[in-house]
């Protein structure tokens, strides 16, 4: 891969624009020999770029070199040989695969400089929504790595899991407490964490928490498009015997901890789920039971708490509930004797658009245990279960189940679904 980038680098230096042609052929030449970085499903996108880059109005032809050439040649360059200027060379760039594009930043100056700039990152990131990584965090010789493979490699593969490099000596891990845009927020432990995107191998880490005194803390991780920024919430027990729970939230590039409205209830579970501008949580309204349980919102816009009402689940005697998001939704899995049914709330904040996306039936422990974890729906509506350290995914379709060979560990933590970007959690 790296003779091929100092191939592009050494033929785009100093143009102002380039052909298509020879564009293309660098872009292949540069990762026909790599597998990983670029498949044959990959290579058809090129493929299908290279007939737009010959069809968009930006494209024109070489100028000739001498105006005496035949109207037949001028005709031929135009159908074989069109220039490419650079916005659409930026057009085209975008659309390849992270870690290319992290390898193409030293091809020129201009173009680590386009990759770089955050309105090509954000334009990545919204045509990479089907590049997504599952991620385990794994403990080797008193050490965490992280292991990562492909979800769509799970189901028509093997799905080999691959480590993943990064610049940290982790000793101590608690949990990935979520992950957004490709950046996971990692609690070191009670009072530190950091923000990394391992696709790009660049960190940063968090100013610590100034708490009195050492106790569970309970933390989400997301994005809050109104300000542009990333945010980390997390709510601490206060003391002991108190049921005061206060609340801090880090906004990502700033150097200290705000405080803000306490969490007005109890927490039922660690890590919240990020989906829609917001954190939620389950909690416990006034008592200890099943019956109890409720959705609490932060809206990371005004940072103010609000509640969010569940599916009408009828007649169906729920044993406990978990919350996923899936598909870009927030998502409940609800869980009975026998099955457990995957709920989608298609509309934030409409109780109306729960949507029961599909019934997962017992079978074999799968589906009913209160620790059966929904960790991805394909698009196909295959889902991909976590269960008793299984990897399992159910064919609503055909109402079959297949245990995928690549396996968690006991030395493995909980995968962690992550799309692939080119986002930084640091300045640069």
């Amino acid at each position: 891969m790296r003779s091929g980038v100092e191939s592009i680098r050494n033929k785009v230096r100093g143009r102002r624009s380039i052909t298509a042609h020879l564009f293309f052929k660098s872009i292949e030449d540069a990762s026909g020999g790599d597998e990983v970085e670029l498949n044959k499903g990959e290579l058809s996108v090129i493929h299908k770029l290279r007939f737009h880059s010959l069809i968009h109005p930006c494209a024109r032809p070489a100028p000739p070199r001498s105006q005496m050439v035949s109207r037949t040649t001028v005709t031929k360059s135009r159908r074989s040989n069109p220039t490419l200027p650079f916005d659409l060379v930026e057009d085209i760039l975008y659309r390849l695969p992270v870690k290319s594009l992290a390898q193409f930043k030293s091809v020129s100056k201009s173009w680590k400089s386009l990759i770089s700039d955050s309105n090509f990152t954000k334009k990545n990131l919204r045509v990479s929504t089907t590049s997504h990584r599952l991620l385990f965090p794994k403990l080797t010789k008193g050490q965490y790595i992280f292991n990562a493979c492909t979800l769509s490699s799970l189901i028509t593969t093997k799905g080999t899991a691959t480590a993943m490099q990064h610049p940290l000596n982790i000793r101590k891990f608690d949990k990935i407490r979520g992950s957004c845009h490709g950046i996971l927020c990692l609690e070191l432990h009670q009072r530190f964490a950091i923000l990394w995107n391992p696709f790009i191998n660049k960190y940063a880490s968090l100013p610590p928490l100034e708490i009195p005194w050492s106790n569970t803390i309970y933390s989400c991780f997301g994005y809050d498009h109104s300000t542009d920024s990333y945010k980390v919430a997390a709510f601490i027990k206060w003391m002991p015997n108190s049921e005061i729970y206060k609340t801090y939230v880090h906004t990502m590039g700033t150097t200290s901890w705000r405080m803000i409205q306490d969490f007005p209830c109890t927490p039922y579970l660690k890590s919240g789920k990020f989906v829609s501008w917001t954190f939620n949580w389950l909690a416990y309204k006034d008592k200890y039971s099943v019956s109890s349980l409720l959705v609490v919102s932060l809206h990371l816009e005004n940072e103010s708490y609000g509640e969010i009402l569940q599916p009408d689940y009828g007649s169906v005697d729920v044993l406990s509930i978990s919350l996923w998001v899936l598909r870009d939704c927030l998502s409940i899995l609800s869980n009975s004797n026998t099955f457990s049914d995957v709920w989608l709330m298609k509309e934030y904040g409409n109780q109306d658009s729960w949507t029961r996306l599909f019934r997962v039936p017992y079978m074999g422990g799968v589906g009913s245990d209160p620790y059966t974890k929904a960790l991805y729906v394909y698009e196909d509506d295959q889902v991909l279960l976590e269960y008793m350290m299984k990897l399992v995914v159910y064919n609503s379709r055909d109402g079959t189940f297949k245990t995928l060979k690549i396996q968690r560990r006991r030395d493995w933590m909980i995968p962690e679904v992550c799309q692939e970007s080119l986002i930084s959690p640091c300045a640069e």
